[in-house]
């Protein structure tokens, strides 16, 4: 989902603007590169076999979430499936390694380095000898030239999402002969190795109509082990067939078949035999897992459930069939005879359709790893309470965020530790643990700050109509501030509003009756309003706060502290509004209330995220190689745009300092990688004392593969090898993974 991970490179950059001067950075608190960045910590599940146990030919069928609008993924609309295709079919000089660490890609490149410095960083990429496009044009500069022109920002005919890293180049020229590129920077460049991966035929880049339209649907010129054969709209798949010219090891599989299909129907399609491998939410793993354990040779059930427990097996069923058989038997009307003949043959329909998708299901297995990107809770700091820094750290000092990783991951079986960087995951160089530049989970010391800010414990509040108590008033008397309008209340609730009617109650809020029965408040409720006010915390007018309640309601100005919390409604997203449930009841217990609202998973990024329209959100940030050029746009002070608007580029927090600006374009700028994992990490920790960004969680990756599926699944950070992809010999079997541990590796940084 769109609203759940979002890719740096695939979302529009505007242009950044930076601040003249170097500003000095004092000592900052956080690792330095002393410390280790340790190991990820969950492994790559792909049942990795051999090629020659791996057979020739077959098709692998592969859910997706879309089929791409473009198959360029510089473009704006590029999309997960974007990347899917180009990782398949087009040369990347680098790819990622099971560290998320860039290597070279030596089906391209025979080498590459840096080979001057003074007076300009210089570049020379030497290319595999045998390295051709499929209509047998060698590989060359002109490919380099002809990206680097397109992307470099400077023709603004072409449509690009994004520049970095293009817009240093100064020239790209031939080397000692046609397979050696020499790329000159104007500018120091330390992520270079970001650069030309993918890379595209000079046919795509060459010029604008090109670049804008020739490559949305058709890729005629590639150079991968997958070509791409059709994509096609009607049938919603892309189909990817083996490359003929391909010079690297031959393709297992005769062709990859990418299907769009809703996350909710998978299982459904999985069972139908539609499909060999698809990505799946938490929540529908647990059938597929079932289906797969060990079953009982008298009874067919399985032994164990998902997670141990002992599975729901048919002797309750047969128990109760049994009774309500002799029930029939013994006094029972021709009538009731007849009803209770066919409710039993209902459900023997039923039982017999739910053993047939049982039995298919039992042909797949469930992959599992972290996926390299992390859930956050998103502080908006734009405007309202959050703008004040205060009680931003508040509300990130009132988190257990041990506790809301274990509520995610522990269920799947998967490490359950927090994550401590905004800019890396564990197992990467730059990740160190820089969360105690914000201190940890206290409580006492977050209700301090909101105090500090002037949020007072069951101050007064008023009610619709009435004029805030010390609210500045105008020559007639009349309050400055205009009430809000009613907003249309249709997917909000307020957490703390108990007297509603039963029939009005949301049937997702399960945080709200259990809280107040645990602290013993009432709340008495007043209008609900989806804009303002002071929705579920009105009191009569003066009324003190109760003695010795903890988690009374903040009030300051007449106004309740009850901060806008957006969450997604879609299918898919039940794990979010799980976590949103957990983080209300923490804030609660500092005394601040939440506002819920759901909004269908379409409008949830565009018209909510990116437009600034909430104060807390939940959302993903996946992890890159380089981090000093991805991340900057996320976490750069957003700055006023030339017609007067702010321009926030990918801040969608709205919260940055000159700061932490000053040390990404550092970190940039320097060759010396350990300088470089030092000012990140010093970034890092100044992003965590801002608290507009708190991270959660590395998100689950759960992949349903049919058994004898080889070296596909949850890839964890690593780049599919394509090429080794296919379904195993008879007999042969891939390896899987040892169970990953629930605790941080110890040599992990994060411990």
């Amino acid at each position: 989902m769109s609203h759940v991970g979002v890719g740096p490179r695939a979302v529009m950059r505007s242009v950044a603007f930076l601040t003249a001067g170097v500003l000095a950075v004092p000592a900052l608190a956080g690792c330095t590169s002393e410390e280790s960045a340790g190991k990820p910590l969950a492994a790559q599940d792909v049942a990795a076999a051999s090629r020659a146990s791996v057979s020739d030919g077959g098709t692998l069928r592969w859910a997706v979430d879309s089929v791409p609008d473009t198959l360029n993924t510089f473009q704006s609309d590029a999309d997960a499936t974007t990347t899917r295709v180009a990782q398949a079919v087009l040369p990347s000089m680098y790819r990622m390694d099971e560290n998320g660490s860039p290597v070279r890609n030596p089906d391209y490149l025979e080498s590459a380095e840096v080979v001057d410095t003074e007076p300009k960083q210089v570049v020379v990429y030497k290319l595999n000898q045998q390295a051709v496009w499929s209509d047998g044009r060698e590989i060359g500069a002109a490919d380099f030239a002809a990206q680097w022109r397109a992307l470099s920002g400077k023709d603004s005919a072409y449509w690009t999402a994004r520049n970095a890293g293009y817009d240093r180049i100064e020239k790209i020229e031939r080397g000692a002969d046609d397979l050696e590129v020499k790329v000159t920077f104007s500018r120091p460049y330390a992520d270079w190795k970001a650069l030309f991966s993918p890379l595209y035929p000079k046919d795509v880049m060459g010029t604008p109509d090109a670049f804008n339209d020739g490559a949305r649907r058709s890729l005629k010129v590639t150079a991968g082990p997958f070509t791409v054969k059709k994509v096609d709209t009607k049938a919603d798949q892309v189909v990817l067939t083996g490359n003929p010219r391909w010079w690297g090891a031959p393709a297992k599989l005769d062709k990859i078949v990418l299907r769009a299909v809703p996350r909710d129907e998978r299982v459904s399609e999985l069972v139908a035999g539609k499909l060999d491998l698809a990505e799946i939410d938490p929540e529908t793993a647990d059938e597929v897992t079932l289906a797969a354990a060990p079953r009982d040779p008298a009874t067919g059930t399985p032994l164990m459930g998902p997670q141990g427990s002992p599975a729901a097996g048919a002797q309750g069923r047969s128990a109760a069939e049994a009774l309500r058989s002799w029930a029939v038997a013994n006094g029972s009307d021709e009538e009731a005879a007849e009803e209770e003949i066919l409710a039993r043959e209902e459900r023997r329909e039923a039982e017999a359709k739910a053993a047939r998708r049982q039995k298919a299901l039992s042909g797949f297995e469930v992959r599992k790893s972290l996926e390299p990107a992390y859930t956050q809770l998103a502080l908006n700091g734009s405007g309202g309470p959050l703008a004040d820094e205060r009680v931003r750290r508040a509300v990130a000092r009132a988190l257990d965020r041990e506790k809301l990783a274990e509520t995610v991951l522990k269920p799947l079986g998967l490490p359950a530790e927090p994550v401590g960087s905004h800019l890396a995951l564990s197992g990467q160089p730059a990740y160190a643990d820089g969360s105690g530049a914000l201190g940890e989970q206290n409580a006492k010391e977050a209700r301090a700050l909101l105090a500090d800010a002037g949020w007072v414990r069951g101050g007064p509040v008023k009610k619709d109509g009435e004029k805030a108590a010390g609210a500045e008033k105008d020559e007639k008397g009349e309050d400055k501030e205009k009430q809000k309008s009613e907003g249309d209340d249709d997917g909000t609730y307020i957490v703390g509003e108990d007297n509603k009617n039963e029939d009005s109650k949301n049937p997702d809020d399960k945080s709200d009756d259990g809280a107040d029965r645990e602290s013993g408040e009432k709340h008495s409720s007043g209008k609900n309003t989806a804009q303002g006010g002071a929705p579920g915390a009105y009191a009569p007018k003066g009324t003190a706060a109760p003695a010795g309640s903890v988690a009374a309601p903040l009030a300051k100005d007449g106004k309740a502290l009850t901060l806008r919390f957006v969450l997604p409604s879609g299918p898919g997203s039940e794990t979010l509004r799980t976590v949103a449930d957990r983080i209300t009841d923490m804030l609660k217990d500092i005394g601040i209330g939440t506002e819920i609202t759901k909004v269908p998973d379409e409008s949830y990024f565009k018209d909510h995220i990116a437009a600034g329209e909430y104060d807390l959100a939940l959302y993903s940030w996946p992890a890159s190689a380089f981090p000093a050029t991805d991340a900057r746009p996320i976490y750069a002070k957003p700055v006023p745009a030339a017609d007067g608007s702010l321009n926030v580029a990918q801040n969608y927090t709205r919260v940055g300092t000159d700061q932490v600006d000053q040390l990404f374009d550092r970190a940039m700028t320097t060759l010396d990688q350990k300088e470089a994992r030092d000012l990140l990490r010093k970034a890092d920790s100044r992003i965590w004392a801002a608290a507009g960004s708190i991270p959660l969680y590395q998100r689950p990756q759960l992949t349903v593969a049919r058994k004898n599926l080889a070296n596909a699944g949850a890839f964890g950070f690593e780049t599919p090898v394509y090429e080794d992809m296919g379904f195993l010999e008879k007999g042969a079997q891939g390896s899987r993974p040892s169970a990953p541990s629930t605790s941080s590796p110890s040599s992990s940084s994060s411990s």
